[in-house]
């Protein structure tokens, strides 16, 4: 099965990571080190990240699943 890649959501998603990583004051190091996935390719929107991927975001940057839709929206 291939993977569907939809680019233009992936920019609205790494405009939101960008900010909430921003609005945390954490660099994509620490984000790194403190739940090991690497953000700089999702920043870019060069990855197509999995729901897990997506929800373990959110939590570390505590934000629902259905709050982060919802800033993705209003892009």
């Amino acid at each position: 099965m291939s993977q569907i890649r939809d680019n233009k959501l992936l920019q609205k998603i790494a405009i939101v990571i960008k900010e909430l990583r921003e609005e945390k004051g954490v660099s994509q190091e620490e984000v790194y080190n403190d739940i090991n996935i690497h953000i700089g390719r999702i920043e870019t929107a060069k990855a197509n990240l999995t729901v897990s991927t997506l929800a373990a975001l959110c939590k570390y940057f505590k934000i629902t699943l259905s709050d982060f839709h919802k800033k993705i929206e209003s892009l």
